[in-house]
């Protein structure tokens, strides 16, 4: 193993509403500078800047309003980061912060950016804070909650390793003996109904995002954890292979760097329905789509943008980049290989989404 990625949520690193666990972060920074000395990257995805500035200002509940939300992060983001470099400190350890934002990850010029800014970040034996950029995010552009985002830099990192440390032990057994289940090598429907949301005022997502997080992380060959964060050690705990929490397996046949950006860090601008017989080729032959199986398109999208490419049930099989625009769509529908060079002769490539950019959901 070579590198990690820690994610911490707000319940871990606060001992109530906008009051830092100073003592915790501390134990935390200990732990890695430990894991630092075993020759392993760690990179920290830390919550706790709308909560810290909620408690700046006196708030009792999450502002439901996004400015509200964006004043409370702009307040209590450098009182974060601070508490991370107080913590990093004592083990001359230096802490980098880097603020995200989802719009900027789904332009690829800037998500190979962030890359390599993360990576010279560690060359330097920085230790990387990330978090969302909340007091620019607009609500349409968000990661969703720290759990979405901890996954996307495992995935764009390409760690080894993703540990979610929060309030919750690991994945419960609901259904049964009511213990945290040791290992998940799969997420299947079944484990999917095990999990639940959380009813914290200053957390988002729960059970049910973390799982989603981690569907992302194991797809993309990174191992996970889910573990309770207030208990002693927990990092070394499991990078020792003790058997706490609840460990998910990565995936046998990972996505390659470019299906990952298509998969999951985008957010399509519109859709194309296809017939029985290009989802066939899509899924089973493993072909480009083709205008013949073409049937129709939803929302205005342009040549290059990010598409769905839906069965005839209207549910995502696939997504990937399209050739052709959201007008362009209803002239070349049904249409045939000949047909499409009579009516685009300058064009060397006629597949409406070729196969090397798009990416089976």
């Amino acid at each position: 193993m070579k590198r990690i990625v820690i994610k911490l949520g707000t319940g871990i690193l606060t001992k109530g509403i906008g009051e830092i666990d100073t003592e915790r972060i501390g134990q935390i920074c200990g732990q890695i500078a430990e894991v630092r000395k075993r020759n392993i990257e760690v990179l920290v995805v830390s919550s706790g800047a709308i909560g810290m500035g909620m408690g700046a200002l006196g708030l009792k509940s999450r502002p439901q309003s996004l400015a509200k939300q964006q004043a409370c992060a702009a307040i209590g983001q450098s009182r974060l980061i601070q508490c991370w470099q107080d913590g990093l400190q004592p083990h001359d350890l230096l802490a980098g912060q880097i603020l995200l934002t989802h719009e900027g990850l789904r332009i690829r010029n800037r998500y190979v950016n962030a890359k390599m800014t993360i990576d010279q970040l560690l060359s330097y034996k920085v230790v990387p804070v990330i978090n969302e950029n909340d007091s620019i995010s607009a609500f349409e552009i968000k990661f969703g909650n720290n759990d979405i985002l901890a996954a996307m830099v495992a995935s764009l990192t390409e760690a080894d390793q993703l540990l979610i440390l929060s309030t919750a032990p690991g994945l419960v057994d609901m259904d049964g003996d009511g213990n945290v289940i040791p290992t998940v090598s799969k997420i299947t429907p079944k484990i999917e109904a095990l999990a639940k949301d959380t009813d914290s005022p200053t957390a988002v997502g729960g059970m049910i995002s973390k799982l989603q997080a981690i569907k992302l992380a194991t797809n993309s060959g990174c191992s996970a954890h889910i573990a309770g964060g207030a208990e002693s050690d927990i990092i070394l705990r499991i990078l020792d292979g003790e058997e706490v929490g609840t460990q998910f397996e990565a995936s046998d046949s990972p996505m390659v760097s470019k299906k990952r950006w298509l998969a999951y860090f985008q957010r399509p601008s519109g859709s194309i329905s296809i017939d029985e017989g290009a989802c066939k080729a899509i899924i089973q032959d493993e072909r480009s789509l083709l205008a013949a199986g073409v049937t129709g398109c939803s929302g205005a999208f342009h040549e290059g943008d990010v598409v769905d490419i839906l069965d005839t049930s209207d549910k995502p099989i696939a997504r990937g980049e399209t050739k052709f625009s959201s007008h362009e769509i209803s002239d070349i529908a049904h249409k045939s290989g000949d047909e499409l060079n009579s009516m685009y002769p300058d064009r060397k490539r006629l597949e409406v989404v070729h196969r090397d950019v798009l990416v089976l959901l």
